[in-house]
């Protein structure tokens, strides 16, 4: 339940921060243009309160899920005076394409200013950093295994990207489902190629089988729990654990993924301890909670501000933006050719549970992060030559232009109908789809 409330609150609070940005575009053009924008609401349904200042109501309304902006004479069919001027089919088409253009760019210079922001003031980066894209640990049987992947290789090539972060890993894998791509690393001072085939969904930390090396030095133990293994085995606060059975694990994931693999054999751990190295301690873990567990909580990988100068902001906020619009066109265009399937997609339901998870992770980065992508997502999309998208009424207005006349109001609201219900339908998609990556769903699967 707690998961659950926290999830429907970021979902709320971020959505409907990007959907009133959005509609603000909107409405700060038309105003702009001199157009009668007739009622700017923050969220849907009754209204509770507001004030009316001109022509405008601005309201808010019961549901807090973004926003409207009504202007009069927007929608085909609309009832208004003759010659109205102030409604918005009276102006020149190159206005209401302005108009229709706000809402996304408003959308993008969002993402632009709050990854500004971060980088400016916040900017969290490991207090010990780890600059190569090493592997840790690679889990048995997983593709990276397949691929001839080993733990300490360090990735120089992945698909099309040279020398990438783990970020850059991440993101080209989720344009890479179920296709083979070139994987070239460094192992102990020599260059081998491979090639890897990346599952048809992803999910989880561990990269389709690889194990990052976020931190340089042994795991540190915070605490551990009276009567776990670990407590049997001697393990104490304060210990460092060097080895687990001659492997050198940095982060607790990747210690717990090798317990996983091992299904509960004891462990020959090195310790150490007030500075002398103690071992080796034998612990055997036991099925804790949804696995194999030794019983202890790991010290928190340490992280630092770093406030970048507000020249590096800016230009790391630009890449950021970039990036990230990159990857959803890449995206949209392989989902487009069949190249990408569109389960893919996550609809309100997996972004709340994105902004959920967001919300409760330490720190700023994935929660400024989340917001950004979210933002550029919403401005993208909604670029989409689709009718009722902002696309699909610029799109109807490029027409008009080349035609010189308008497109007459009975074909417009025709255009509009059919594509409501294929809009409609194609949200049904993605909310089924959704609500079948579940956990409960998935775990009634064989």
């Amino acid at each position: 339940m707690h998961e659950f409330l926290v999830s429907a609150a970021a979902f709320v609070v971020l959505v409907g921060i990007m959907v009133v940005v959005h509609e603000f575009g909107h409405f700060a053009v038309a105003k702009l243009c001199r157009v009668r924008v007739e009622a700017f609401s923050v969220g849907f349904g009754p209204r509770l309160f507001g004030v009316k200042y001109g022509d405008t109501d601005y309201r808010v309304c019961l549901l807090p899920l973004g926003g409207y902006v009504k202007m009069t004479g927007e929608n085909p069919g609309d009832e208004q005076p003759a010659n109205d001027p102030g409604a918005f089919s009276s102006h020149p088409r190159w206005q209401r394409m302005l108009i229709g253009l706000a809402g996304p760019v408003a959308n993008f210079i969002l993402a632009f200013v709050l990854m500004a922001f971060y980088f400016g003031w916040i900017n969290e980066v490991p207090a010990y950093d780890v600059k190569t894209t090493t592997i840790e640990w690679v889990v048995p049987g997983s593709a990276a295994e397949l691929a001839g992947l080993q733990p300490g290789d360090t990735i120089q090539r992945f698909d099309s990207d040279n020398n990438p972060g783990w970020e850059q890993v991440f993101a080209r894998m989720s344009l890479d489902p179920n296709q083979t791509v070139p994987v070239v690393v460094n192992r102990g001072g020599q260059t081998v190629q491979l090639s890897m085939h990346v599952p048809a969904t992803l999910g989880g930390d561990d990269l389709a089988g690889m194990l990052p090396q976020y931190m340089p030095g042994p795991i540190g133990i915070q605490s551990v729990s009276p009567g776990t293994p670990a407590d049997a085995a001697g393990l104490r606060a304060g210990d460092s654990i060097v080895s687990v059975d001659g492997h050198a694990f940095h982060t607790v994931s990747s210690l717990v993924s090798y317990m996983q693999s091992g299904a509960g054999k004891p462990l020959a751990l090195m310790v150490l301890r007030d500075g002398k190295t103690v071992g080796p301690i034998v612990a055997k873990p036991a099925k804790l909670d949804t696995g194999w567990k030794l019983g202890f909580a790991s010290v928190p990988i340490p992280i630092r501000s770093s406030p970048l100068t507000l020249d590096k902001a800016v230009a790391r906020s630009g890449q950021f933006c970039l990036d990230g619009s990159t990857l959803i066109v890449q995206m949209l265009e392989r989902i487009a050719t069949h190249q990408v399937s569109a389960r893919q997609l996550a609809g309100p339901v997996g972004i709340a549970q994105m902004a959920g998870q967001a919300a409760e992770m330490k720190g700023w980065y994935a929660k400024f992060y989340l917001a950004g992508e979210i933002s550029l997502n919403l401005g993208i999309l909604n670029l989409l030559p689709f009718p009722i998208l902002d696309g699909g009424l610029i799109l109807l207005l490029i027409i008009e232009s080349a035609m010189r006349q308008d497109i007459s109001v009975n074909v417009k609201e025709r255009i509009y109908q059919a594509a409501f219900v294929v809009l409609m339908m194609f949200f049904a998609f993605v909310i089924f789809n959704d609500v079948t990556k579940l956990p409960i769903f998935s775990h009634m699967k064989p």
